[in-house]
């Protein structure tokens, strides 16, 4: 599961390589470490063109899993012998989000599949975690880190992301994972992002039908990738663009 990466080019270049009409990101700075719930930019689809904005990391959870952990927090207040109303406390339940989105067959991802709500997540590396190995190990198209893109969707949604923040309305985004290429593999073998490296495949996922653009949830083919830095110290401090 990936998550952490980072985008580090300026936002001349991304809106320059994914064709960008639109830019509602104000000034916005290098990011070597990206982390789930952060705000991140992303290039969507707009009614005058394609933009750039900045989401939350995290999609909405499943209605299943808030269930589950509503219920689990309800058994423990009803275990001090506190009062439990249910309803208000599922609507309150925090969900932080799903980052990586593997069963795209699922009710609860396939709303989100149409080119409205489809986006590309501009990033230099990513990091999948492995102790053995070091810790944070850094992944990227070659040493330079080129700006490449996860195939990724968004939403708009109103939920409590954290208790002290309570209810909030956000754009939230996550991106598309597949089964790992041998460099990943390696690492860590249960899944790698879906990473997009030409102009061909960013055009489509961002205009063709569903089965067409899911097509492109495969893994990256053996050799693209390489390891470019072991642990998070660093390569949150190399240099950036």
């Amino acid at each position: 599961m990936c998550n952490l990466y980072s985008i580090t080019t300026n936002q001349a270049a991304i809106s320059a390589l994914f064709r960008v009409v639109n830019r509602y990101v104000g000034n916005l700075a290098p990011m070597p470490g990206v982390f789930p719930d952060y705000k991140a930019p992303i290039v969507r689809n707009g009614a005058e063109g394609r933009e750039l904005a900045t989401a939350r990391w995290g999609m909405p959870s499943s209605s299943k899993a808030l269930m589950e952990a509503t219920k689990k927090r309800a058994e423990k207040l009803d275990a001090k012998g506190k009062p439990v109303d249910f309803k208000e406390l599922l609507r309150m339940e925090p969900d932080g989000g799903t980052t990586n989105i593997r069963n795209v067959k699922s009710k609860h991802w396939t709303r989100w599949l149409g080119v409205e709500n489809r986006c590309v997540v501009p990033f230099n590396s990513f990091s999948e975690f492995n102790k053995a190995e070091g810790g944070d190990i850094w992944f990227a198209l070659d040493e330079s880190r080129p700006l490449a893109c996860f195939a990724g969707i968004w939403t708009n949604w109103t939920s409590v992301r954290k208790v002290k923040e309570g209810e909030t309305t956000n754009d939230l985004y996550a991106f598309l994972t597949t089964e790992p290429n041998a460099e990943v593999g390696a690492i860590h073998p249960k899944a790698m992002p879906v990473i997009l490296t030409t102009p061909d495949e960013v055009e489509t996922w961002m205009t063709a039908p569903p089965d067409d653009a899911l097509k492109l949830q495969r893994p990256l083919a053996d050799g693209t990738l390489r390891i470019v830095a072991r642990g998070i110290k660093e390569d949150l401090h190399a240099s950036v663009d």
